[in-house]
């Protein structure tokens, strides 16, 4: 029986949620990673066994972890990481490769960081449900990139909720329901005129003290936030419609076009015209 799997998703056209590479091993004793770095989030559930997680934090200290069967760690995107198993009892788990603007959201909800990394669960079966979903994009990869991505989804609402409450419990804290609201807001309305203002609204709270725990919570303020999540969606249609520029930026929720323009420069280095002329999808 082969005692590893791996593939890789052939299709990097999306947004919210991309795939890029998943399997599963179980890994010979002592058998180690790295040092090395990932250019999206990389997430391994340990099915059993034991082994050694060592990841820099925001300081740029290397921590170490020691993570079990039934926890999981996340390497963010450009982190040093190595991580080892155990030479008498080594892991056997499953991984896989994401990223986009709702890995984002699910990862800063769920509280997991850099000086955060290690996965815990508060629920056994959200957590196998989780498992089972990897499971199924790993032993699955001929499967059509969409119906990969459903499941893709489910896990990431499974491994959403499998934590949130736990880092809730621990820390004492409804702040992150607050941000989450926030985000589901932004979500719903980002097309619309709204406010920051509106958004602090939704959630209860005066725009101050939204503001700080906002940042908090994802290190940019609500407003970057707001423009960082309109000009994704202006990109995504830019790559994958003929809509003018105007019209797209009266869908992401500016009715003046030259102030879209300058929001997508300043965040894509470029103007949205040239932007579409190197990034749009050749149809056939």
């Amino acid at each position: 029986m082969n005692n590893l799997l791996f593939s890789i998703f052939p299709n990097e056209n999306f947004i919210d949620l991309a795939l890029y590479q998943y399997g599963w091993e179980h890994c010979a004793p002592a058998h180690t990673f790295g040092p090395a770095t990932r250019n999206h989030y990389l997430f391994h559930y340990v099915i059993s066994g034991t082994g050694t997680l060592y990841a820099d934090n925001n300081k740029g200290e290397t921590v170490r972890y020691t993570i079990k069967s039934g926890e999981g760690f996340m390497i963010f995107p450009n982190q040093i990481c190595t991580y080892t198993a155990d030479k008498d009892l080594p892991w056997e788990y499953t991984w896989i490769e994401f990223d986009g603007l709702k890995v984002k959201e699910s990862v800063q909800i769920a509280g997991l960081s850099q000086d955060q990394p290690v996965y815990h669960s508060h629920s056994r079966e959200l957590r196998q449900s989780m498992k089972e979903e990897m499971l199924y994009i790993v032993h699955h990869p001929q499967e059509p990139p969409l119906h990969l991505l459903g499941h893709a989804y489910l896990f990431l609402d499974y491994f959403t909720r499998s934590i949130t409450p736990f880092r809730l419990m621990k820390s004492g804290s409804i702040q992150e329901f607050y941000i989450k609201e926030a985000i589901n807001f932004i979500e719903q309305n980002f097309q619309n005129d709204i406010s920051i203002d509106d958004i602090a609204a939704r959630c209860g709270l005066n725009r101050s003290y939204f503001g700080t725990i906002f940042r908090k919570a994802l290190g940019q303020s609500p407003q970057e936030f707001l423009i960082q999540y309109r000009m994704i969606k202006a990109a995504e249609l830019l790559k994958l419609t003929k809509l003018t520029v105007q019209d797209i930026g009266s869908a992401v929720g500016y009715s003046n076009p030259l102030h879209f323009s300058r929001a997508f420069k300043n965040v894509y280095g470029l103007s949205p015209r040239t932007w579409r002329n190197q990034n749009q999808l050749q149809r056939s």
